[in-house]
């Protein structure tokens, strides 16, 4: 594992530090996720536009979701139950699928190199981000890994970002964040991060005229530690 450094050393290598999104960055789950958000309202016999349902679930905890569906009553612990229900069956289904994205693994293995301390930042509940992280076998890479089980407030509030780099140690300004999701965009860069915007869920166009990512690509691959630095041109450059 790479050895943190604080920030006196980091001053003229940013990014401090890299914080990931998990659905949809680390690996392509989001297709697993909607096929099983599909099958789990039509068997409870809620009605929904498909079209729609990317936004209203991608990127959010699950909790949100359910009561925007279920009704803003629904109880916390009714709430805990229908999110096993529906990840228990996506854990099954999307075990045999996990792999990273392309071009993911090079970046972390260059970011790694370059010492640039990395955690993941996830609104999923604990229980899945701990199964993805292992099954891509990552977790020698991350420092921290915070679900949504861990904030108060979830995506897009800045909480989860925002504690992401506390437990790091570097301040959100000096740290740059993936997402794939509107949702979670707004939520690095209300924590003051760059982020950089992964193309692997909704289209491109849309990311680039309806958020305010620093960078929007269509894969892992177009992105180096160069690309990273160059998101803070005032201090990414060494003094000759």
């Amino acid at each position: 594992m790479i050895k943190p450094r604080n920030e006196s050393q980091q001053k003229n290598l940013l990014p401090a530090a890299a914080i990931f999104d998990m659905d949809g960055v680390l690996v392509d789950s989001n297709p697993f996720h909607l096929e099983k958000w599909i099958e789990f309202l039509n068997r409870h016999h809620v009605s929904f536009n498909r079209a729609e349902l990317p936004k209203l679930i991608l990127g959010q905890r699950n909790d949100t979701a359910l009561r925007y569906f279920l009704g803003q009553d629904l109880r916390k612990e009714e709430c805990r139950e229908l999110e096993e229900e529906l990840e228990a069956a996506f854990r099954v289904a999307f075990k045999a699928h996990a792999k990273p994205l392309p071009g993911l693994l090079d970046l972390i293995l260059e970011c790694s190199d370059a010492g640039i301390p990395m955690a993941v930042a996830s609104s999923a509940m604990k229980k899945n981000v701990d199964f993805v992280v292992d099954a891509l076998g990552f977790r020698e890479y991350f420092f921290y890994v915070v679900s949504g089980d861990e904030v108060s407030i979830p995506k897009p509030d800045p909480e989860i970002y925002l504690k992401a780099a506390q437990q790091l140690g570097f301040e959100a300004a000096h740290c740059v964040a993936f997402e794939d999701s509107f949702v979670g965009i707004e939520s690095a860069k209300g924590a003051g991060m760059k982020c950089v915007a992964i193309a692997s869920s909704f289209p491109i166009q849309e990311l680039r005229a309806q958020t305010n990512a620093d960078l929007v690509v269509r894969s892992f691959e177009e992105l180096s530690v160069v690309d990273l630095r160059g998101l803070f041109p005032s201090t990414s450059k060494p003094t000759p």
